[in-house]
């Protein structure tokens, strides 16, 4: 397959946000975004979806975490989207059921090229370190709307706050992944309408 990595850049009066992306990556990571625990997060998709990525964030951390989580998401999500190019040759949909400990976390994908966003996930605490629990829906939200992509997350079941988070960033990597693969047999888009 041709190289599938990306750069994109987003600068505002918020958020000054570089990406890197390498879809076919050994999960190599090196993440600043000023909040230690979305920095765990990120590194933890990255690393269970094999994808190489490189994150630099300077937000408006002393507002809030807000702009700084839901800009990395649409970055990331535009990135996906230029390191996946015209979508040749992949599988196109991904799954996965994550266990983490007593959480079990579903992620399901259809790299479609219609955005959407179902999500079934409610936390106890109103944050995780210096992350708004509230944000983990707006991250994958961003994700999904700047990727184009049809994205299904659902905890199943689980009880710890941390857990339940990771296991989201996790499955979402391992689906992301599988989304991606190539198919052998399939050297078009994988639609009936011929394009996603």
């Amino acid at each position: 397959m041709p190289d599938r990595s990306a750069i994109v850049e987003r600068i505002t009066k918020e958020t000054q946000i570089t990406v890197e992306l390498n879809l076919d990556g050994q999960g190599m990571t090196d993440i600043s975004t000023g909040i230690g625990f979305f920095d765990h997060m990120l590194s933890g998709f990255a690393r269970h979806g094999l994808f190489d990525l490189r994150v630099n964030v300077n937000g408006d951390l002393d507002v809030d975490c807000h702009h700084t989580i839901e800009d990395t998401g649409i970055v990331l999500g535009q990135a996906i989207q230029k390191a996946l190019d015209d979508k040749k040759g992949i599988k196109r949909y991904g799954h996965f059921l994550l266990p983490m400990d007593e959480t079990l976390a579903l992620c399901a994908i259809d790299l479609s090229g219609r955005p959407y966003l179902n999500y079934d996930a409610s936390f106890t605490s109103e944050r995780i370190g210096e992350m708004d629990t509230e944000m983990v829906r707006e991250f994958f939200y961003a994700v999904s709307y700047s990727a184009a992509m049809n994205l299904h997350l659902k905890i199943l079941d689980g009880v710890n706050n941390h857990h339940m988070a990771e296991a989201l960033f996790k499955t979402f990597g391992k689906a992301l992944d599988m989304a991606c693969m190539e198919e052998p047999r399939m050297k078009e888009v994988w639609s009936t309408k011929g394009t996603l």
